[in-house]
């Protein structure tokens, strides 16, 4: 892609040539459509009777593929593969892991537009949103290389300690856990999997992966990568299925850590489980968001209904980083919403893999449903409906999940306030002033991301006191979306993350490791 380098933030103006590549591989993908795939388990694909079969989210009609179910025995398997390599994967130097690594992103950046059409498919992301979560995933297997070499593999020496008559050496010393489960989610299915999987392996962790039932391809995809960069047999499994599965995954007693990224309510599930039992393990649960954008009456109008949209109907929504909450100062509010429809009547909802598409549809039949609902509940207690509130039926999108983007006006007593909607659905509010409308940002129980347009000066001060580990000021690229690795480290606060830590940040990776203190005394 010649100098053009591919994020979440210049993804709007990409050249030519990534829209030729992508319209290839697209070619390519559509002679891939209704194969049945397996799991892998110590190595070697796994195939079961029973099969579930994923459908186009734009077109229910057409079948993306059939992906075997793992059963409770399976996990059981998993973990023992995962088990019997952990000793030897620990026992490679770091260096060879980090150089494993890179073969891993050297390998998706090679397969980018072909894993990028068929996450377009499943999902029902837009190509440029589908390449950038490939592409992400690349940078997470660059950055935590070399992170731990950067480190010199998390092995440090310390003073000695002041003895006269000794040489007392000291050494602080990161070590693997062991086997870490990594529970991943449909909206994201290969970022938000490679990149815990990717700091797991550097680590010397070996690895089980459940992958989402409704979007299981991205894990087949990533399982190549990683086997045909030539890691050792059990260092990576991967299995598919839904809660069950999960759940025996998580309660198993082979494994030493969990990442989970999804709902608030299951992943405090997962989290209790970890730290009730007698020995606690690690838990990293990313915990989606309820984010926030505050508006003053001394922002650039054009600039904030550009990021608002882009963050508020980006991906139908379905982001924990998506923007949700709109608040304005009242001198403001009706120039803001003036603006924030001219934006929205632009967008263009299509079949996701055409060029000019900026939306498809959600991802799941659930999503539609829910939208739905939410609509609805939007219809009563004061509220109003300023553009969208309808699902699409035109004869293009009827077999699909299409949802018309929608704006709201809502008091702030409507219970959806609260909710993590996962739709194109924004709420807004006006305010007295920007520090009425901090206070509401910040009543959320969610912390993920937020964003702010004002006056230069008021910056600072919304950095002071806004409670989110993600935030943006006067950004146009988008109000509270758009973190990449090594950019925006990616994290949240309050019921969004369990740790206190971001993705892709300085102290991600360390998470996956424990720490010894070493001291010993040299021979006279």
């Amino acid at each position: 892609m010649s100098a053009f380098k591919l994020t979440y933030s210049t993804m709007f103006a990409p050249p030519r040539e990534l829209h030729d590549r992508f319209d290839a591989a697209l070619e390519r993908t559509q002679g891939q459509l209704g194969l049945a795939h397996g799991f892998r388990i110590g190595g070697v694909v796994t195939h079961r009777a029973q099969r579930h079969v994923t459908r186009d989210p734009a077109d229910q009609r057409r079948v993306l593929g059939e992906f075997s179910v793992s059963t409770p025995a399976d996990v059981e398997a998993a973990v023992g593969a995962a088990r019997k390599a952990f000793a030897g994967w620990r026992a490679t130097p770091w260096r060879e892991r980090v150089a494993s690594l890179v073969r891993v992103a050297r390998l998706i950046d090679e397969r980018l537009y072909d894993i990028a059409t068929a996450v377009s498919l499943e999902v029902g992301k837009n190509r440029m949103e589908a390449l950038g979560e490939v592409a992400e995933v690349s940078a997470f297997f660059d950055l935590y290389a070399q992170q731990m070499a950067d480190h010199a593999g998390y092995d440090h020496p310390l003073p000695d300690d002041p003895l006269p008559d000794f040489k007392s050496r000291n050494r602080s010393v990161l070590k693997p856990y062991g086997v870490w489960a990594v529970v991943a989610p449909f909206n994201y299915p290969f970022a938000l999997a490679g990149g815990p999987v990717a700091a797991a392996l550097v680590a010397g962790n070996t690895v089980v992966l459940k992958g989402a039932l409704d979007t299981p391809w991205s894990a087949v995809l990533l399982d190549q990568c990683l086997h045909d960069a030539g890691l050792p047999p059990g260092v990576f499994n991967f299995l598919i299925g839904g809660g069950d599965i999960g759940d025996a995954l998580i309660g198993h007693d082979g494994i030493d850590g969990v990442t989970f990224t999804g709902s608030h309510r299951v992943g405090m599930h997962i989290l209790r489980t970890q730290v009730a039992r007698d020995v606690p393990r690690p838990c990293i649960a990313e915990m989606g968001g309820k984010n926030a954008v505050v508006v003053s009456a001394q922002a650039d109008l054009d600039v904030a209904a550009q990021g608002i949209v882009r963050s508020a109907f980006g991906m139908s929504g379905q982001k924990c980083s998506a923007l949700s909450r709109i608040y304005v100062a009242e001198p403001v509010a009706d120039a803001l919403i003036q603006r924030i429809q001219r934006a929205m009547a632009a967008i263009v909802i299509g079949r996701p893999q055409e060029e000019a598409t900026w939306i498809g549809p959600v991802a799941t039949q659930a999503a539609h449903q829910r939208y739905q609902r939410h609509v609805a509940q939007l219809a009563e207690g004061g509220s109003r409906i300023l553009c969208g509130g309808r699902v699409m039926d035109d004869p293009d999108k009827r077999h699909g999940f299409y949802c018309e983007p929608t704006l709201a006006e809502a008091p702030l007593d409507h219970a959806l306030w609260r909710e993590e909607m996962f739709a194109p659905i924004a709420m807004l509010a006006r305010t007295r002033d920007v520090q009425e409308a901090l206070h509401r940002a910040n009543e959320s129980r969610f912390g993920l991301t937020a964003g702010f347009y004002g006056a230069e000066d008021e910056v600072p001060w919304f950095f002071e006191h806004i409670e989110a580990g993600v935030t943006y000021a006067n950004r146009p690229q988008g109000a509270t979306t758009g973190a990449w690795p090594g950019y925006q480290p990616f994290g949240g606060w309050k019921g969004s993350g369990s740790t206190g830590k971001a993705l892709a940040s300085f102290y991600y990776l360390p998470q996956y490791m424990r720490e010894q203190s070493q001291t010993r005394i040299e021979p006279q």
